[in-house]
């Protein structure tokens, strides 16, 4: 059954192909955020110098601990990764390959990119509807906040569509392994609120979405759009993540 939102995947080719994707390093410290079973795990293991994985289900936790015994770098970490304090664990992550738990795939990896600095690159098994939206462009109907926010800090790549057939048991969605690769630090926190504010009304002019939301006032927002050279009345997805980060910069300056 699936557990907690999360299923298992049970092809043995794409697993590895997942961790040649990868492309982890002996001296990387692997993240993996849902372990399940632990067949990803192991195969990670092998690979690099430690792994911590996180795991919420308490059903799964004893092959894990199994796997821990087995190889000797292995980590297990109980409970909620949306919860957790990623940022004690020690050694410091510095790779991200994991099969999310679709439930909670954009806010977990939202989460690793603002905790956890040292991680330069995420290869992650998401919803095809997710990572189409994580790497959508500006103009496009997939492209919202959770786009702006991960550009902002990595380059989003499509490496590979996924059969439903691979996983057990058979979802209801199509899925996508997605790689991330850092390019900067996280949107601070006055960015990250300007662009969840931009889109909290996405029909109207993104100066109206602002000041709906509690953010900057509908005549603040439209002079520093005009100042960029932009529409004052341009909607919040016209804009670029850079452009985002400008307009912060100047909200923050006036």
């Amino acid at each position: 059954m699936v557990r907690l939102g999360q299923n298992f995947l049970a092809d043995p080719n794409l697993l590895d192909a997942i961790v040649r994707d990868a492309q982890l390093e002996p001296t990387d410290v692997a993240l993996e955020i849902g372990g399940g079973e632990g067949v990803l795990t192991e195969r990670i293991a092998e690979r690099v110098a430690h792994v911590h994985v996180i795991e919420l289900d308490e059903r799964l936790t004893g092959d894990l601990e199994e796997l821990t015994e087995r190889a000797g770098n292995v980590s297990v970490v109980r409970g909620d990764a949306m919860r957790l304090d990623l940022g004690s664990l020690d050694p410091a992550p510095t790779t991200v390959p994991s099969n999310l738990p679709y439930s909670i795939a954009t806010p977990v990896l939202l989460r690793t990119i603002a905790e956890l600095p040292a991680v330069a690159t995420w290869t992650v098994m998401v919803q095809r509807e997710i990572a189409d939206r994580l790497r959508a462009a500006p103009g496009t109907p997939a492209y919202g906040s959770p786009s702006v926010l991960v550009q902002l800090a990595c380059e989003v790549e499509l490496i590979r569509t996924v059969n439903r057939a691979v996983f057990r048991p058979r979802p209801r969605v199509d899925s996508a392994l997605l790689r991330l690769r850092r390019t900067g630090p996280a949107a601070s926190a006055e960015v990250a609120r300007l662009v969840r504010d931009g889109f909290a009304h996405r029909r109207k002019p993104l100066a109206s979405s602002l000041e709906l939301a509690g953010g900057a006032s509908r005549a603040e927002a439209r002079a520093a759009l005009d100042r960029l050279g932009l529409s004052p009345d341009v909607r919040a997805e016209r804009l670029s993540p850079a452009e985002f980060a400008a307009l912060a910069d100047l909200l923050g300056a006036a």
